[in-house]
C-alpha cells in the first residue's frame, strides 16, 4: 500500500488543527522519550532472562551490616549505589544524615 503526498499532507493539517502548532514539538518529544524508555525496558527484559549462571554472593560489610543497592528507577544501573544498613536498635551518629 502506497501512501501519497496528499494523504501525508492531510494528516499533518488535521494534527495541526487538533493540537495546535505550538504543542506538536512537545508531543513529538514526549513520544520519542516514551519510545526510548520502551526500548531500554525491553532490552533489560531480554538480558534479565539471559543470565543462566547464579550471581556471586555480595561481599559482607565490614561492620556486619548487610549491604543493599538502591536504584533511582528500574533498569537505571548507572545511578545505583551501595548503602550500608544500620543494625536494628542502633541510631545514626549525631550530625549525620537522616
Amino acid at each position: 500500500m502506497r501512501v501519497s503526498f496528499t494523504a501525508i499532507l492531510l494528516v499533518a493539517v488535521i494534527a495541526i488543527v487538533l493540537f495546535g502548532a505550538k504543542r506538536l514539538p512537545e508531543l513529538a518529544r514526549s513520544l520519542g522519550q516514551s519510545a526510548r524508555i520502551l526500548k531500554s525496558e525491553t532490552k533489560a527484559m531480554r538480558t534479565d532472562g539471559a543470565a543462566d549462571t547464579p550471581a556471586p554472593p555480595a561481599p559482607a560489610a565490614a561492620d556486619g551490616a548487610a549491604a543493599r543497592t538502591i536504584q533511582s528507577a528500574p533498569g537505571a544501573s548507572a545511578t545505583a549505589r551501595p548503602v550500608a544498613e544500620q543494625p536494628t536498635g542502633q541510631s545514626a551518629p549525631e550530625g549525620g544524615a537522616r
